[in-house]
């Protein structure tokens, strides 16, 4: 065995000096926690996120400071019926005298009475900017909630961007407390399962958990670089308790089958780190590599996702490597105690690979009809792909639950201008000419009867800039938003600017801004897709000396992904898994989700395909046929596998169960990747393929001359990977 690779001196220092090991890995826990206690976590500002044309429009009204004020809105509405006046009059001016004494309100504006007599407003107009909004919404909503308790014969309750906003966070927090205390136990018993004993089965969930606390708080730092977009908590959980338990697992299972095999305790860690450690180097650089691929979106949100999954999958290969060892040194044939006498017996009965086994044995007597078998599954999976529609997330996508978007859709179905706005932004050396367009677009807007303009409202004017909000009277929904654009931008705007070519104008606001972005998404897609399969050809050719191997792995990827699209599609496009998974379909995958995934789904599948690859290439060093080293190497790490791809499945699909539509595709899409690629790809398309390529698949390499009846081979340790 080759001592000079760093997997291995790391693991025999760790493993003859565990204390110290296990103490510097305390203390950088610590250290970690420590910064983001005292760092303050930065998130990302209005203006970071900005594209396309409404991020003109966003940055020529800030230029002139024309921007509206920040807003809150209190509906009033009677559950029993037509709404009381007198009722609603009384608390309606206890509100405005209430809010008009919060130092954070700028103005209260006159109730405003709908039409059909079912409802009324209150506008608030806030001081300071979105950001000033957000921290101090909390004391609008706590007054409006002390008119309500006063006047228990009407709802009264508020909304606007900021408590919205609040609102989601509220929900995207309990989703995640809830997906940690569902993940942890789940994880857990699936260690349960795979070891049979307690120690063993707690120190990978230790280890991923660990790893996860230590990457958020070496995240905070970095936040100041890479601002958190707010879902950073969320996809580190995600991906560090997937990869954290998986790379524990692969070395731990490797070192107790060789101490099964009669090596001592230091000998056996040394063998793990060439061999499982290798691996786990690899792919921890593979999903790196992936995860980097976010930043050719060039978009802040995935840039800080990159940067917290990248840190999370960092930390829990460092701890793999040393902390790991040292335990495993310290414990010895400890770590196989407790036992769980059950679980321990159908462990030992089933023996290495004993499911795998049976499904193999077809596979590789005949491969190619098991790989035309499979490639006929994956495309079928795969074709309602070609379908899929991409939509931005919108009032419509987010949990009824949230008693925030109730309100805005009640308000929006009582007070249609107080729907989707759309701001036009003119600018003209000539600001009567700026105003006149905008003027002569008001009017042909209203006309169209798909325009309202917002009662009081005019066109606001600073220097050689004007503004126009217009509201939309379609419902808020991510289509809509779409068409009321393209009429703005393709039709009424064009027109009324035909008359002035020296005049710039753009279309903004909330809604643009939304669909910009996933148009955003959209191009940038092709870009990250070439960036991360190129770069994860290279890797692969490098680290197994074939592209032959570099080849096969990016094809492997791709039907996983496809088929993950595929079936995202056919879930969420449609309403047959509306009550099996507990949502409303929006007819549409949120745009940025198939980006998102492709990059997760192409590091984390190289995760157990390296470990894999590796154990065939084991076989096929020491001598073995290509049949029977393919054989062998899935077999032996058919157990892996299994309770990886497991703890993935299961930590995934927590986040199917969660109610923000986001995180429910998002754990979908990962679940059935991971299940997909860990059952149906890795056993039966990959070794038919292998076995079909037989020794070509490694050339160049140079392999030792192939010996049939494995009892003849020479003796052989290891095998460095």
């Amino acid at each position: 065995m080759s001592r000079r690779t760093v997997t291995v001196r790391v693991a025999r220092w760790s493993a003859t000096h565990p204390w110290r090991a296990i103490g510097l890995w305390l203390v950088l826990v610590v250290v970690a926690i420590g910064l983001s206690i005292a760092i303050p976590k930065q998130q990302t500002k209005d203006a970071d996120t900005r594209v396309g044309q409404s991020g003109e429009a966003a940055a020529m009204i800030e230029q002139v400071n024309l921007g509206g004020k920040p807003s809150e809105t209190v509906l009033v509405t009677d559950p029993d019926g037509p709404l009381d006046k007198a009722a609603a009059t009384k608390a309606l001016t206890q509100l405005r005298q209430k809010m008009t004494a919060i130092d954070a309100v700028d103005s209260v504006g006159e109730p405003i009475w709908s039409a059909n007599g079912k409802a009324a407003l209150l506008p608030i107009e806030l001081k300071g900017n979105a950001d000033d909004a957000s921290d101090n919404v909390e004391k609008l909503v706590a007054v409006t909630s002390e008119v309500q308790r006063g006047s228990p014969g009407l709802t009264i309750e508020q909304t606007g961007s900021a408590s919205l906003d609040a609102g989601i966070w509220k929900q995207v927090g309990s989703d995640l407390a809830r997906a940690e205390k569902l993940s942890l136990p789940i994880t857990f018993l699936l260690m349960l399962l795979a070891f049979g004993a307690l120690i063993a089965a707690g120190i990978p969930v230790l280890l991923a958990f660990s790893a996860v606390g230590a990457a958020l708080g070496f995240y905070a730092p970095l936040s100041y670089l890479f601002p958190d977009g707010g879902s950073v908590a969320n996809v580190v959980l995600l991906i560090g308790m997937a990869v954290g338990v998986d790379y524990s697992l692969f070395y731990l299972k490797r070192e107790r089958e060789e101490r099964r095999r009669g090596r001592n305790t230091v000998d056996a860690v040394e063998i793990a780190a060439a061999t499982s450690g290798h691996s786990v180097v690899v792919s921890g650089l593979a999903v790196i590599v992936s995860m980097a691929g976010l930043y050719v979106s060039q978009d802040p949100v995935f840039s800080s996702m990159a940067t917290a999954t990248i840190v999370v999958v960092a930390v829990a290969v460092l701890g793999s490597l040393t902390v790991l060892p040292a335990l495993l040194a310290k414990l010895g044939h400890r770590v196989d105690r407790p036992r769980v006498p059950l679980l321990w017996r159908l462990n030992r009965r089933i023996g290495p690979g004993g499911i795998s086994r049976r499904i193999l044995a077809p596979v590789l007597r005949f491969p190619k009809v098991a790989l035309i078998g499979s490639t006929l599954v994956v495309v079928a999976l795969a074709v309602p792909a070609l379908g899929m529609k991409t939509e931005t997330a919108g009032l419509d996508t987010l949990p009824q639950s949230i008693p925030e978007v109730a309100t805005m859709q009640a308000l929006q179905a009582n007070f249609p201008s107080e729907g989707m706005a759309y701001d036009v932004v003119a600018k003209s050396d000539d600001k009567a000419a700026a105003v006149a367009g905008l003027t002569r677009l008001q009017k042909a807007a209203v006309d169209s009867a798909q325009f309202v303009v917002t009662p009081g409202q005019s066109i606001r004017v600073s220097g050689d800039t004007a503004v126009l909000t217009l509201v939309s009277v379609r419902p808020d929904s991510s289509a809509d938003a779409k068409v009321a654009l393209e009429q703005l931008r393709g039709n009424l705007v064009p027109t009324a600017f035909k008359s002035l070519p020296d005049a710039t104008w753009a279309v903004g606001g909330e809604a643009a801004d939304g669909v910009d972005y996933g148009k955003r998404q959209a191009d940038k897609l092709p870009y990250v897709i070439a960036f991360v399969l190129g770069l994860t050809l290279v890797m692969m050719a490098f680290t197994f000396r074939s592209l032959a191997i570099a080849v096969v792995t990016t094809l492997l990827n791709l039907a996983s992904v496809a088929a993950c699209f595929g079936v995202l599609s056919l879930v969420f496009q449609h309403t047959w898994a509306e009550g099996l998974l507990d949502f409303t379909s929006p007819g549409f995958v949120v745009s940025w989700i198939p980006l998102f995934l492709f990059v997760i789904l192409v590091g984390l599948s190289m995760d157990y395909h390296v470990f894999v690859l590796g154990r065939i290439r084991e076989g096929v060093q020491a001598g073995l046929t290509a049949r029977e080293a393919v054989r062998k190497g899935i077999v032996e790490s058919a157990g892996v596998v299994t309770s990886a791809a497991a703890v993935m499945v299961s930590v995934f699909a927590v986040f199917a169960t969660l109610g923000m539509i986001e995180m429910k595709q998002m754990g979908v899409g990962l679940a059935v990747a991971v299940l997909i690629d860990a059952t149906l790809v890795r056993i039966v398309m990959l070794p038919s393929i292998m076995v079909l390529l037989g020794r070509k698949a490694w050339w160049p390499n140079k392999l030792p001359a192939e010996v049939a009846d494995e009892q003849q081979r020479p003796a052989r340790d290891l095998v460095t990977v």
